[in-house]
């Protein structure tokens, strides 16, 4: 004969339906999808100056990457003043590693 097992305590019932503040959430999406531009800028203008640095770029290519960059900067600083985010917005804190983007 097998000691009687103990009643099991009721789960809690998961939500019907999720409360979003659809401004939050708007917000939010566009604070990653500008993280993730931003990171790309970045990487982008340091290969940029690593190009140039090392001499293979003739000064046409040259104007022309540090207009595009210019230009992007510019763009994304408008982006960010139009969804209410600040470049410090942008820069995930990823605990232990440090930040995503380097601190200027």
């Amino acid at each position: 004969m097998s000691p009687p097992t103990p009643p099991t305590p009721p789960t809690p019932s998961a939500p019907t339906h999720l409360d979003i503040d659809r401004d939050s959430v708007g917000r939010d999406l566009a604070a990653l999808v500008l993280t993730v531009v931003e990171l790309l800028r970045q990487l982008m203008e340091r290969q940029a100056i690593r190009r140039i640095d090392a001499g293979g770029l003739t000064d046409g290519q040259i104007e022309r990457i540090g207009t595009t960059l210019m230009l992007l900067d510019q763009r994304m600083a408008e982006l960010c003043d139009q969804h209410g985010l600040t470049p410090e917005d942008l820069n995930l804190d990823l605990g232990p590693l440090g930040t995503l983007l380097p601190r200027d």
